[in-house]
């Protein structure tokens, strides 16, 4: 195969020298096929009768505008059943590619060969006209091909036919694509922009820095199905035709009137009302905002139809981010018999609740919890690491889990993540991360 392929070089070298001057390109016949085959000292009748000439794209043929992308399976049956992928990246930001479920990092990388982008080239199942030159699927054409390849007649005619197939473009690099997790930082910081907190305050807000659903679907990084996890997480809204989060004090404020209004009436928590909700509130509150926020703060009753009750872990967050007010530490009892006096009665607060809200510190002479919100940390790996080590000298898995999950891929975990930027030890039987350096 080396001679074939000197061969061809050659052969190229010298249609270069013929052609150099021409006006059009020279075009190989089937003569100057059975003569690269015999220079390569090869039996052409071991070769099938189809024969494709290259040519190099001219400049005529338009191609910039074509990539190569690596595809794994999730993306190629997206595009299999006529779904669409996203590139999105602003101007300083790394460009990530979205299907309707999924987020990608995008990395262009190096080929170490040259590879040409040839449209409808066929490969060797249909480059063979005859059965007995098919591809060897079975041994019924042996004997057959045996008597050919045996034959004395050296100039024995095998037909053949020569195509010609353009080379659109060679690519020397790619795009490489590794599943991330959705970043959600920058649509929090742009609902952070236009925050609602009363029609009275609507004035202050800059109406060119309202998004609808769409525009900032298009903006955020991440798929649709993650961005409307995303818009969940953040408790947005929509309201007049744009997304909106809620002022904390105010949405605070909202919530402890619905939820008196469970008293008012002596529902259970899992008889709550909707529509006799929202007419409570009329004149407080603007009804969509009101309906949005049962809608995120409610789930359907198992045991009433057409009934609700508030979800346990939602209200106690919003209750624990009133009283953990930044700079200020409590003492762990202290603090839960406060939470929980703060809750309706039939709710129970955990710990659990206070993920990526608030942390319980043992490391002085009596536990304390205090404010740690996730959003407000650092975005980059090594700066949020430092960060934490300086809130809190020792971690262990489960406190550093909803710091640094955000980091995390399907194949990078946090249990790696901490092998990379900790190191470990094991005191009392259970097992710590502190600064590595």
């Amino acid at each position: 195969m080396k001679n074939f392929w000197r061969a061809i070089s050659e052969m190229e070298m010298e249609d270069m020298e013929v052609d150099e001057n021409a006006p059009q390109r020279y075009v190989r016949t089937p003569e100057d096929v059975k003569a690269i085959v015999k220079h390569a000292k090869m039996d052409e009748r071991q070769l099938t009768q189809l024969t494709q000439a290259l040519y190099y794209p001219g400049a005529e043929v338009v191609s910039d505008n074509l990539r190569l992308l690596e595809l794994d399976e999730h993306m190629l049956q997206q595009i299999r059943t006529g779904q669409t992928l996203h590139f999105k990246g602003g101007l300083h930001e790394k460009v990530v590619l979205c299907t309707d479920e999924r987020t990608y990092d995008v990395k262009g990388a190096e080929i170490s060969n040259s590879l040409l982008l040839v449209p409808e080239l066929k490969f060797a199942a249909a480059t063979s006209t005859s059965p007995l030159k098919s591809p060897r699927t079975s041994n019924a054409n042996t004997s057959l091909e045996r008597s050919l390849n045996d034959s004395a007649d050296d100039d024995l005619e095998v037909p053949r036919t020569l195509e010609q197939s353009q080379v659109l473009t060679i690519f020397h690099e790619y795009f490489e694509c590794r599943e991330i997790r959705p970043r959600y930082r920058k649509l929090g910081e742009l609902l952070q922009l236009t925050r609602y907190s009363g029609p009275e305050n609507e004035y202050c807000i800059e109406r060119k820095l309202l998004f609808s659903f769409q525009q900032l679907l298009d903006t955020v990084q991440c798929s649709r199905v993650q961005f409307v996890e995303g818009l969940n997480q953040y408790r947005a809204l929509e309201f007049d035709g744009h997304i909106r989060i809620l002022d904390y004090e105010y949405e605070y404020r909202i919530i402890n009137l619905m939820l008196g209004v469970i008293s008012e009436n002596s529902w259970a928590l899992d008889e709550v009302e909707r529509e006799e909700t929202i007419y409570a509130l009329q004149g407080i509150a603007p009804e969509p905002i009101v309906a949005g926020l049962f809608d995120v703060y409610t789930k359907p009753s198992d045991r009433c139809p057409n009934k609700f009750r508030y979800r346990e872990s939602l209200v106690a967050r919003i209750v624990a981010q009133n009283i953990l007010q930044p700079g200020l530490r409590f003492r762990s009892e202290e603090f839960m018999c406060t939470w929980q006096d703060a809750l309706p009665e039939g709710m129970t607060c955990k710990l659990e609740y206070l993920r990526g809200l608030g942390i319980l510190d043992r490391e002085g002479a009596q536990p304390c919890v205090r404010s740690l919100a996730e959003e407000q940390l650092p975005s980059n790996i090594n700066d949020r690491m430092r960060a934490l080590f300086k809130t809190k000298r020792k971690w262990t898995m489960d406190e550093m889990d909803p710091y640094i999950d955000c980091f995390t891929t399907p194949t990078l975990s946090v249990s790696t993540l901490l092998a990379k930027h900790a190191r470990s030890l094991t005191e009392g039987g259970i097992r710590y991360f502190v600064s590595k350096h």
